[in-house]
């Protein structure tokens, strides 16, 4: 099994012997029309080395079929934690946001920061502006970030919660301890849209807030380039290597 002193991923973790006796007593139920036939398998595998496929692939119109997508909130953590001394803040249940967590501290195999307001029942029938209010006081004592990026969960978008209204207020109520804080606000709902969508909408929020109307600064010798969604850090390291001024 898994230890903490050592983390396997998952390609490597599943060929260890205590998951393949696993996989092999499983196979025992699975005596149904559609189980797994060896000779099945075979036929296939050499039918991907012909023309026939060959041509199949080719003829593909989309680059992903049936691609896994995540929800909006995941995405707009994603872009958060890509900011110096910014907290990602999720302002909804404290499931989604351990899943969220959950979720990158597998993939990058190191602990991820991000906070929720924790909306319980009574939030979802009063909305969440207490919750808001409490939340973004607590993040900002316990641990002074220079920015707060806040996003929405199911729960604060289909009760309606006014997003803005809700910052400022909470900003009102604090009493000049969230002066000095960053707080990029973006409506990310669940139900709409992909981790793609989330990450683009936090992004936008950070730049609107970052950068005010009248205050861009243009720097003529470089280029910002911002890939996205990418969660894949070698590729983000070919970037890096190949970029050159222009």
């Amino acid at each position: 099994m898994q230890e903490i002193d050592n983390i396997v991923n998952g390609q490597k973790l599943f060929l260890k012997p205590e998951y393949q006796e696993v996989l092999k007593n499983k196979k025992q139920f699975e005596g149904h029309a559609g189980a797994t036939n060896p000779e099945k398998l075979k036929e296939i595998a050499t039918w991907t080395t012909t023309w026939e496929y060959r041509e199949k692939n080719l003829a593909r119109e989309h680059i992903t079929i049936n691609p896994a997508k995540a929800c909006q909130p995941l995405g707009a953590v994603m872009a958060a934690l890509g900011f110096e001394n910014t907290m990602p803040y999720v302002h909804g249940s404290h499931g989604c946001v351990a899943y969220f967590r959950s979720y990158f501290t597998r993939h990058f195999k190191e602990p991820t920061p991000c906070v929720s307001d924790s909306m319980s029942e009574s939030a979802a029938v009063f909305g969440g502006l207490a919750n808001m209010k409490e939340g973004l006081r607590n993040c900002k004592a316990l641990y002074k970030p220079e920015m707060i990026a806040v996003s929405t969960t199911c729960m604060a978008e289909v009760i309606g919660d006014d997003l803005d209204a809700f910052v400022k207020g909470a900003v009102t109520d604090a009493e000049g301890e969230l002066d000095s804080t960053y707080i990029p606000a973006a409506h990310t709902p669940s139900f709409k849209g992909s981790h793609i969508t989330g990450y683009d909408n936090m992004m936008e929020a950070i730049f609107k807030t970052l950068t005010p109307e009248g205050d861009v600064v243009k720097d003529e010798e470089r280029i910002n380039i911002i890939p996205g969604f990418e969660s894949y850090l070698g590729s983000l390291k070919e970037v890096k290597k190949n970029s050159f001024n222009v």
